[in-house]
């Protein structure tokens, strides 16, 4: 019965020994015989524009002089920010259209390694690192630990019950862009209209080589791909979102980086919080009493 089944299915394909499972087959843009994909266009549209953002932030960065103005190193910094966004968009409007497909996996990590990897490390060397004879190594670390952490990610993706897409191994890359740029612009903000970030510009080397090792680490961070913002939650976390987005819009460097530290900490500090809170923070699911108190 099990020979006939095997003959039955296309060329390719198989059926398990008894007793052994498989993972389910991933949905998968297919190739076809001339070499052509066909791709889903609106997800992919906003990991473009993240590679984009990537690569214009590039350009700033060249045009930045030492001992020149900050304004070249601004524009880049809102760029990668601008990377970000599109980042945090692509994954959840391929989840929320249900259109994830191995060719947005991989195109999403390559433009990631332009915007949160090639870009941050770039701009630091360009503002402190290459004052030094040895910089440019920081640089290539944390290049080099973003590349291994895409290439991690990109593995455990696809590997059955690894992960169930809410909880990130390492601190993820675009986290760590994130947060290099928001303390520099915060460092930038702090010295004012000074050229010249003074001593607090040896934060940023030493906060590189922080992150490359969280990155390849074993340190698991929430996601928060499927937090339901529709969902009843306490009164308590309604309000902390009203005061964070109040603080964003008057005090944007020194709330933007809090947050991306925030988050940082959080990833470390998380074995020990409560399974209460961390339900709270992270959880999407919509408790009996959650119903209750909306």
């Amino acid at each position: 019965m099990r020979e006939e089944e095997r003959r039955s299915l296309p060329e390719g394909h198989d059926i398990p020994p008894r007793g052994e499972t498989r993972p389910p087959q991933q949905s998968n843009v297919v190739p076809r015989k001339d070499g052509r994909v066909r791709i889903y266009f609106v997800p992919n549209l906003f990991t473009a524009a993240n590679l984009a953002c990537g690569f214009f932030a590039l350009t700033w960065i060249f045009k930045y002089q030492q001992g020149g103005d900050f304004d070249p190193i601004n524009t880049a910094i809102r760029l990668i920010l601008v990377a970000f966004a599109a980042d945090l968009l692509d994954g959840r409007v391929a989840r929320w259209s249900r259109k994830q497909s191995r060719f947005g996996r991989e195109f999403d990590s390559l433009a990631d390694i332009v915007s949160f990897g090639v870009a941050p490390a770039f701009l630091i060397y360009r503002i402190v690192l290459q004052e030094f004879k040895e910089g440019w190594i920081i640089a290539a670390i944390y290049l080099v630990c973003g590349g291994i952490r895409l290439a991690r990610f990109n593995v455990l993706s696809t590997q059955n019950g690894d992960s169930d897409g809410r909880e990130f191994v390492g601190f993820p890359i675009p986290s760590a862009a994130a947060l290099v740029v928001s303390v520099t612009m915060l460092i930038m903000w702090m010295v004012g209209m000074e050229r010249s970030l003074g001593n607090l510009r040896f934060v940023l080397p030493g906060l590189m080589l922080l992150l490359s090792g969280l990155m390849v680490s074993n340190v698991r961070y929430p996601t928060f791909k499927y937090i339901d913002w529709t969902r009843a939650r306490s009164v308590a976390v309604f309000a902390i979102v009203v005061i964070v987005g109040l603080l964003l819009a008057r005090f944007f460097q020194v709330t933007l980086a809090v947050l991306f530290i925030a988050y940082l900490l959080y990833g470390l500090v998380r074995p020990w919080v409560s399974k209460r809170w961390r339900h709270e923070i992270e959880s999407d699911e919509e408790t009996e009493d959650d119903m209750a108190e909306g």
